[in-house]
């Protein structure tokens, strides 16, 4: 009879064991997803702001990494971004527009060091008025001896009002520009001094910041060469003659 019960109870015992063990808590991991972002308000509040995220190393006068929708009449912003280490500065142009310079009057904050990582990092950020500019446009400059002139024209040799031409130092201009002119008249002569005589790069455009977007006009100083040639200015020279053809970016 004992040899018969025992293994019966083994068997109602392993069923008992199974059945402890299925309702037994399971622990999960915490994974990070790799997707996080920001979120938060420009105080006091300000409606029209633009969030720019940059990367460590990128000119953080140049093209962001990642842009916000502006700001609305709460202030509150929320941008989705990779897990990573980001620089934020808040700006808001009073034309409205989402590039181009910062000018006296508009807002900008600080540039703000930020890490996002698996969730959403919360920044509130102040972006008062900026008071005085200096950026290097024509009229700014004293008189001076030395400089660049020229005509901005399209394709067909017609001259075009409201460009501007950007003087580089550098052949790949893609950083800031050292130097912008004034916007062209119905003639598109443009005249730009400069501090001292060197080798530039121009690039003529109708819009400001970041690069060309459809339907902009655009075209940069060359010879015929696939690279933009270089300007070279002696000291005390007027380099005049120097035009430049701008198409429409498709």
């Amino acid at each position: 009879m004992n040899n018969k019960i025992l293994p019966l109870l083994t068997t109602i015992l392993m069923v008992f064991a199974l059945f402890a063990c299925d309702k037994a808590p399971i622990e999960t991991a915490s994974v990070s997803t790799g997707q996080g972002g920001l979120q938060g308000q420009v105080v006091a509040p300000v409606e029209g702001i633009y969030l720019y995220v940059y990367k460590p190393g990128m000119d953080l006068y140049g093209p962001a990494f990642a842009v916000s929708q502006a700001t609305g009449a709460n202030g509150r912003y929320q941008l989705e971004l990779p897990d990573g280490d980001y620089v934020v500065v808040a700006r808001k142009r009073k034309g409205g527009e989402a590039s181009g310079p910062v000018l006296a009057g508009d807002n900008r904050s600080e540039f703000i060091q930020v890490k996002v990582s698996g969730g959403m990092a919360s920044l509130d950020v102040s972006a008062p008025v900026k008071v005085g500019d200096q950026r290097n446009f024509t009229g700014d400059l004293e008189e001076s001896s030395t400089g660049i002139a020229g005509r901005i024209v399209d394709s067909d040799g017609q001259p075009v009002a409201g460009a501007r031409v950007h003087v580089y130092d550098h052949v790949q201009m893609s950083e800031r520009p050292k130097f912008v002119s004034e916007k062209t008249g119905p003639d598109g002569l443009y005249q730009i001094p400069l501090p001292a005589g060197g080798t530039y790069y121009l690039a003529a455009r109708d819009k400001f910041g970041g690069p060309p977007k459809l339907g902009d006009l655009y075209g940069r100083y060359d010879k015929g060469t696939i690279e933009p040639s270089a300007v070279v200015v002696l000291e005390g020279e007027l380099l005049k003659a120097i035009d430049i053809t701008v198409t429409k970016v498709w």
